[in-house]
């Protein structure tokens, strides 16, 4: 007697080969892929895709674990075209592989992914899940690439507040999102089944070091460009700690170009000396993490934010480090007081800087502090809470049913 599972297609604009792909896509599918038949397309940048010990690693997980793995080349530019193109290439896989495979279920990861589910699953009759991430409309114009009232954004809240009622399910990364879909949505969000599944991180990988190097090193870690980050609050956090520490160092961790990180960070040449910026391959990150001291992350507020759950908070926390952050983005802030494993800064400003620095003196005077974070990111960002919460949703949109034959 054998049992078949069911097939679910996995619908992601991110790269597998990515940091992001890897901590957000792939380890929550190492373990739904003992349920479930998983068909994962996803859309590579050139650089990874080059890098071929890399590549075949990434083929060779994914078939460790029964993934069927369709990667696909990543086009930036030019931008309007770039995004019809993809949703094209999306589009046509998703009919060939449901038709193909059989898929039951397809889990759309973002907003373009969930217009292609919307359709394709309307021709193929498959339910299909919007896993929102955040409210990336509000991240487009907090971003500057977006401007609120144009045509392109009614279009894409047209596309949202009809994803949010036709998809089988929605899942949000916080509660406030939640309430603000809520408020704006009433009728398709009262007869949505919806799930909170706050960004989770591999606490397997993400362990705290026996000991720290010295000197003290201050980090920063991800994307620093992206638009909503606010470079100026982490160049005057870095630069007031290289005041007071005159050993200390500075490492940035991201696959931004350190040309224009460097720029971002400003400072004299002796602060520029002790600024280190490099990426690291996916699977290597957490070494470079373990080595920090502290590490800061600064996002714009507002109601773009509302929906954000960093996966690097997780990272750090996992590692038994604390964070510097800033209130206004997602839980943050609470789950940084509440559990008392950072700090939080009011501003850029010299005074608030040195503010931040005269409390983490104290918070990490307690020799508890990096148990303490630990166990935050258990309780909090434990990627088999996470993978257990998209078990449970995915049965109950297909109860899990196996189909035996003797």
């Amino acid at each position: 007697m054998s049992s078949k599972k069911l097939s679910t297609l996995y619908l992601t604009r991110n790269g597998l080969m990515e940091p992001l792909g890897q901590s957000q896509v792939f380890a929550y599918l190492r373990g739904l892929s003992k349920d479930y038949d998983i068909t994962l397309i996803t859309f590579e940048k050139a650089e990874d895709l080059a890098d071929e010990a890399a590549l075949e690693r990434a083929r060779k997980d994914c078939a460790r674990y029964g993934i069927r793995w369709l990667p696909q080349r990543f086009h930036g530019r030019p931008k309007g075209i770039a995004h019809v193109w993809s949703m094209l290439i999306f589009f046509w896989l998703c009919v060939r592989v449901t038709y193909s495979r059989g898929a039951q279920l397809i889990h759309a990861r973002s907003y373009i992914p969930a217009a292609v589910a919307l359709v394709a699953g309307a021709i193929t009759r498959t339910p299909f899940i919007f896993d929102m991430r955040a409210l990336w409309p509000e991240e487009m114009i907090t971003a500057g690439r977006l401007r609120r009232g144009s045509p392109a954004h009614r279009a894409i809240a047209a596309t949202e507040r009809l994803c949010i009622k036709r998809a089988a399910a929605v899942v949000s990364l916080t509660e406030s999102a939640v309430v603000h879909l809520q408020e704006i949505y009433p009728r398709e969000m009262a007869e949505q089944r919806l799930a909170i599944i706050p960004t989770c991180a591999d606490l397997n990988r993400f362990v705290p070091a026996p000991f720290h190097d010295s000197p003290r090193i201050y980090g920063c870690l991800g994307t620093i460009l992206s638009g909503w980050f606010r470079q100026d609050w982490l160049a005057a956090f870095f630069q007031a700690a290289a005041r007071r520490d005159v050993n200390s160092e500075f490492h940035i961790i991201t696959r931004d170009d350190p040309k224009k990180v460097r720029e971002a960070m400003g400072g004299n040449p002796a602060f520029q000396s002790r600024l280190q910026i490099y990426s690291m391959a996916p699977h290597e990150v957490h070494k470079a993490v373990q080595r920090q001291s502290v590490s800061a992350m600064f996002f714009t507020e507002g109601l773009s934010k509302l929906g954000s759950s960093p996966t690097r908070l997780g990272e750090l926390l996992g590692c038994g480090i604390p964070v510097v952050a800033n209130a206004g983005v997602g839980d943050v802030a609470q789950i940084i007081e509440r559990n008392c494993v950072g700090v939080l800064a009011r501003s850029s400003a010299t005074e608030d800087m040195d503010e931040v620095l005269d409390a983490l003196e104290r918070l990490t005077a307690d020799p508890h502090l990096p148990s303490r974070c630990r166990k935050t990111a258990e309780e909090v960002f434990s990627l088999e809470a996470g993978t257990r919460a998209y078990r449970e949703l995915y049965a109950s949109i297909l109860p899990l049913q196996t189909s035996k034959t003797t």
